[in-house]
């Protein structure tokens, strides 16, 4: 059976996964790729160093993000989200966007020590020299759709 998904259960999706796929665009070219981030509020929050997706979201910050929970190829839900990307400056801010976002990737990890990149580490010193990018996706508009087999 398909269905589409209510809002609660699009929440729900984005609020069960910690991986989703980030798409934007410039000048006629599309760039997708996965994320990982933390959903609250109708926001994803996340983070990154500097490079292509920062770089095209700085200069046009209307995104689109898509998550999905697959058990098999009749048994899934999707979401898609539109939004608007925005750099977290604040230090307040970004220190609280960053804990949520360690807080709900620590389950996933395996050894803190060798996961710098994402913020995650035993030594401090690891991220001196790391400039993390924070942001947040502030949603705008949500759809949703699932499958399931009822053994027919």
């Amino acid at each position: 059976m398909l269905g589409v998904l209510n809002e609660t259960q699009i929440d729900a999706l984005l609020s069960g996964q910690v991986t989703g796929r980030l798409g934007c665009a410039i000048d006629g070219k599309v760039y997708i790729v996965p994320i990982n981030y933390y959903y609250k509020n109708s926001t994803i929050y996340s983070h990154s160093a500097a490079g292509k997706k920062i770089d095209m979201m700085r200069q046009n910050p209307n995104v689109c993000f898509q998550v999905d929970q697959i058990s098999s190829i009749f048994q899934w839900q999707s979401a898609i989200l539109w939004g608007r990307f925005e750099e977290i400056t604040d230090k307040e801010k970004k220190h609280q966007a960053m804990q949520g976002l360690t807080h709900r990737l620590m389950p996933f990890v395996t050894t803190p020590a060798g996961h710098p990149s994402h913020g995650i580490t035993s030594n401090e010193a690891d991220l001196e020299d790391l400039e993390l990018i924070i942001y947040k996706i502030t949603i705008t508009e949500k759809s949703g759709k699932f499958e399931y087999s009822d053994g027919i």
